[in-house]
């Protein structure tokens, strides 16, 4: 009776921890490979470490926050990031609003081919499409260039251009005028799609109900959109910029392979996530690399706040 006592506790015991043995690898890998970088980033920027195990640390307090925010570079890399995260967020999601829009009407037929084309930018690799359009922006010989060049042989153009004071072939890379446009593009093309299934997907948990009752009461196209589609996609718009904020505020492959690592030209193409890179695997100021990794968590953080605050859904008012 003893033994088949000790028996079922033993079991009862093993049924209830099996769930916590089952997934305790997670809680591991994410102690050693999430938790510890964290928390160890931030212990590290407030001493100065070159990276060498076998250097000591040195605690030096807010020094490397202080030496960060009275870096000219810094303020050059934060005003470009905020520059191009602008620049490619805004067009990103309108157009992922149109398309998503285009792709909700009843009549549109291969609806999953639009989506599969879409959302295929997205899933490339960032390193391949980023020296394609470094080709295509090439000077003198790009695509673009070449286009530019043959459209200028024709006098409608010719007038165009000269009035845009534009005289081709560019240097798109090279002209600090030009080079975060062009960079733009390349996260425009990319993460259209991504936006373009999120608010098709908003769009779709619409009730119809809605829509019904504002044509019986003579609503019109505009007072729809306003007053019914768009109140519906704010949690949508919130997750939507939100990840385009933190992605625009940690832009770096893009900028660093069309431009080169140093920003190109006045280092206009200089963002924070270069300036951070450099930092600490070139110049060997790891301490100051982690000041600068937890001051671009508060510009996100900040960031975030002000945009989930902007766009807050009803549900989410107290």
């Amino acid at each position: 009776m003893t033994r088949l006592t000790l028996r079922n506790r033993v079991e009862r015991c093993l049924r209830r921890k099996a769930p916590y043995i089952f997934i305790s690898p997670f809680f591991a890998f994410f102690l050693v490979f999430g938790a510890f970088p964290i928390f160890f980033a931030l212990y590290l920027s407030f001493h100065s470490w070159n990276g060498i195990a076998t250097s000591p640390m040195e605690y030096i307090g807010w020094e490397n926050y202080w030496y960060t925010l009275t870096d000219p570079m810094f303020w050059q890399a934060l005003k470009n990031t905020i520059v191009l995260a602008i620049e490619s967020s805004v067009p990103q999601h309108v157009l992922g609003l149109f398309f998503a829009f285009i792709l909700n009407l009843g009549f549109v037929r291969m609806k999953n081919f639009f989506k599969a084309t879409l959302f295929l930018p997205y899933i490339t690799s960032t390193v391949a499409v980023s020296m394609v359009f470094a080709i295509l922006f090439g000077y003198p010989f790009g695509f673009l260039n070449y286009l530019f060049v043959s459209l200028d042989k024709l006098p409608f153009f010719q007038t165009i251009f000269n009035w845009l004071k534009i005289d081709p072939p560019l240097k798109w890379l090279a002209t600090p005028s030009l080079m975060l446009p062009s960079i733009s593009s390349l996260i425009i093309w990319r993460w259209t799609g991504w936006n373009t299934i999120l608010y098709l997907a908003g769009l779709q948990a619409i009730p119809h109900e809605l829509y019904e009752a504002a044509r019986v009461d003579g609503a019109k196209w505009y007072q729809v959109f306003f007053k019914i589609t768009l109140p519906s996609l704010r949690p949508v718009m919130q997750f939507a910029i939100t990840m385009s904020v933190i992605g625009g505020l940690q832009i770096f492959n893009e900028p660093f392979i069309m431009v080169g690592k140093n920003g190109g030209t006045s280092r206009a193409g200089y963002t924070l996530a270069m300036y951070l890179y450099q930092t600490g695997f070139e110049w060997g100021y790891f301490g100051g690399a982690a000041a600068i990794s937890y001051l671009v968590f508060v510009l996100i953080l900040i960031f975030t706040i002000i945009s989930r605050r902007v766009l807050r859904s009803d549900e989410g008012v107290s």
